[in-house]
């Protein structure tokens, strides 16, 4: 199993919207690829709760994969393509790792 861990740090304001409504967006979109995307076993979307350091990442996503070639027709797919672009407009920072277990 390939287990994927990413995690998104957001601008305070970008494309007219704040950081709490650019989260809301992307775990929507991200959440919504699960029953589009061959291959993706699981997707859980967090937003880093408000009480906790600023200095923490704003998002985490972690996703679930039988194999690497799942996790690139995932990392391929349109509609996830999609979501990631709006993610890079709103987006400072990122951070990732794909591992095996």
């Amino acid at each position: 199993m390939i287990k994927h861990i990413v995690f998104f740090q957001l601008a305070d304001e970008a494309e007219g919207k704040n950081k709490a409504e650019n989260a809301e967006i992307i775990k929507q979109g991200l959440e919504n690829l699960y029953g589009v995307i061959p291959g993706l076993k699981k997707i859980e979307v967090g937003i880093n709760h408000p009480e906790t350091p600023a200095s923490n990442y704003d998002i985490c996503l972690y996703c679930e994969f039988d194999s690497v070639a799942d996790l690139g027709i995932y990392q391929n797919h349109l509609e996830h393509k999609k979501v990631g672009a709006y993610i890079t407009k709103v987006r400072t920072s990122r951070a990732c790792v794909d591992y095996e277990v």
